[in-house]
């Protein structure tokens, strides 16, 4: 999962570079698994999700930016669950692709949260610093009556 989530975050990176053409073949040939004709059919649907993705940044639409990212991501997984041989295939072409991917994908974060009840805080981004949960803090006075509040328990 973990595997597949890196690898979408790469590819969407990589699609909004000046690197794209260099990385589309690569990603086309792994989806395509030896297949040349499935490889023109994926190279397609990678040429699709860019221009969608384009236009999603453009106009600001992080949803859509999210959901062409989780396409990829799925894809990826079912790749992988598939063909486990893959799995390595794509850490080595993760590795080759890293230096392209443009200064801000690189250090893209996808945060998910699913299932259950969360008993505490839960906190989604990047690079928090000094964060503290649960400290105690400093209790509130007791109520004015003068203000308004209610009269004091005698």
């Amino acid at each position: 999962m973990t595997l597949a989530a890196s690898g979408a975050t790469t590819m969407v990176g990589l699609m909004v570079s000046e690197s794209w053409a260099q990385a589309r073949a690569r990603i086309a040939a792994l989806f395509g698994r030896g297949d040349p004709a499935q490889g023109i059919v994926v190279e397609r649907e990678l040429d699709s999700s860019r221009r969608e993705l384009s236009v999603a940044r453009e106009s600001g639409d992080d949803p859509v930016i999210a959901d062409i990212e989780a396409e990829w991501r799925t894809r990826l997984r079912r790749l992988l669950r598939a063909d486990p041989v893959a799995a390595a295939e794509l850490r080595t072409l993760l590795d080759e692709l890293a230096p392209l991917l443009p200064e801000e994908a690189a250090g893209a974060v996808h945060n998910t949260i699913s299932g259950g009840t969360q008993q505490g805080p839960v906190v989604q981004g990047r690079d928090f610093t000094n964060l503290t949960f649960g400290s105690p803090g400093i209790a509130a006075p007791p109520p004015d009556p003068a203000q308004g509040g209610p009269e004091p328990r005698r």
